[in-house]
């Protein structure tokens, strides 16, 4: 398994999402990925993704005003 780090600090959504989107569906099933965001809507935005998508939010923590989300790619 290979983690990769995401940075979408300073996009707005749907942007984090996107990218997020992008970049999961060139990873292998049971890769990890980290994305680091500045938007506040991040938190519901990357909860409704994971159940949407079947990928598994792994971790939602934040720091100050940056947010952290880790991702598994399930399917």
């Amino acid at each position: 398994m290979a983690d990769q780090v995401l940075d979408a600090k300073g996009l707005n959504c749907p942007l984090p999402i996107l990218r997020t989107k992008k970049a999961i569906k060139e990873m292998n099933v049971g890769d990890v990925l980290t994305v680091h965001a500045t938007d506040p809507g991040a938190v519901k935005d990357f909860e409704a993704f994971c159940r949407t998508t079947g990928n598994e939010l792994l971790e939602s923590s934040s720091t100050g005003d940056e947010y952290h989300f880790r991702i598994k790619r399930k399917q």
